[in-house]
């Protein structure tokens, strides 16, 4: 299958461009993706029809690598004929795949070009701090871009209106408006460990998608990196990388924030969590963490069989 084609004439191969739909997703590449995915496919992206047309295995499929969200830049390396395009998105840093970011294939249709005046990217000063919100073309009108996420950076394009605040929006030549108290500016100071801990404490029942990256679906990773963005502090995009940019801390150290991380005997970590309360006299632990057992974003008891594979506690 593949998307349908609308490549924009000005996206070129050595150029940065940036997402126009709410998520997009970086596949590992064309020939993996299933009929079930046509949703996440299309021009405009719909991945909450796509998250909840899938059974629980195939929401852990191989084929996903991340996800992007609306205004996030990536440098293109790739156009083909058939309308697929292959990036390097330059936000998720991914020192395992590529020291440019996180390297994948999406529709070239869910992408625009970047304006010489183009406002957005990781600098836009503002951010999505809803669960979900739209974009809309006025003043409580009709969604234009529905379904943008906790943690998408947007850049206001004029003062608030009745409530309603304008932001510039890649693809579209006027402005977009969402609810005002859904955007808030990026903070100037650090973030405390435990604000960033209640922002990923908001995710809680999101199911499990292996390459998640949003309040639809989201995978271990998934999580830590998109509720620190939600801050503008941009950590790596998978876990083993994660703890590599990381500060480790004695087991028993850990403050409610700080990050667990986990590896079977001789391999690399595979699963990350927050640190979600204080280790009692008994060093019993508890973990926010997004769960490939159970399907879902949960804070639980730290079970046995985690304790088993832990193998460090960090902090950002």
């Amino acid at each position: 299958m593949t998307p349908e084609l609308g490549v924009d004439v000005e996206l070129q191969p050595g150029r940065e461009a940036v997402v126009r739909v709410a998520v997009a997703t970086l596949w590992t590449s064309p020939e993996k993706v299933r009929p079930v995915d046509s949703p996440a496919l299309d021009p405009q992206a719909d991945v909450a029809a796509w998250i909840s047309g899938m059974d629980p295995e195939q929401q852990v499929g191989d084929c996903v690598l991340s996800q992007l969200l609306f205004g996030e830049r990536v440098l293109v390396t790739v156009l083909r004929p058939d309308g697929w395009a292959h990036v390097v998105a330059v936000e998720q840093p991914a020192a395992t795949h590529d020291p440019r970011g996180y390297p994948g294939w999406l529709p070239a249709a869910q992408l625009a070009p970047v304006a010489s005046d183009d406002p957005q990217g990781p600098d836009a000063p503002w951010v999505v701090d809803a669960t979900f919100t739209a974009l809309r073309a006025a003043p409580d009108g009709e969604p234009v871009v529905a379904g943008v996420v906790l943690g998408t950076r947007l850049a206001p394009a004029g003062p608030p209106a009745d409530g309603w605040r304008p932001v510039h929006a890649p693809g579209h030549d006027q402005p977009l408006w969402l609810p005002d108290g859904d955007l808030v500016p990026l903070p100037t100071e650090p973030p405390s460990a435990r604000d960033v801990l209640a922002v990923a404490a908001r995710l809680r029942d999101v199911i499990y998608v292996w390459g998640g990256l949003s309040s639809y679906g989201i995978d271990c990773s998934g999580l830590v990196h998109l509720a620190w963005r939600r801050f503008g502090v941009v950590l790596p995009r998978d876990a083993a990388d994660q703890a590599e940019a990381t500060t480790p801390l004695p087991l028993g150290a850990e403050r409610p924030g700080d990050l667990y991380f986990f590896a079977r005997p001789g391999r690399r970590i595979h699963h990350i969590g927050f640190v979600s309360a204080e280790p009692d006299a008994a060093a019993n632990r508890h973990l926010l963490h997004a769960c490939y057992q159970h399907r879902r974003v949960l804070d639980e008891a730290m079970p046995a069989g985690r304790t088993a594979t832990l193998v460090g506690v960090h902090r950002v």
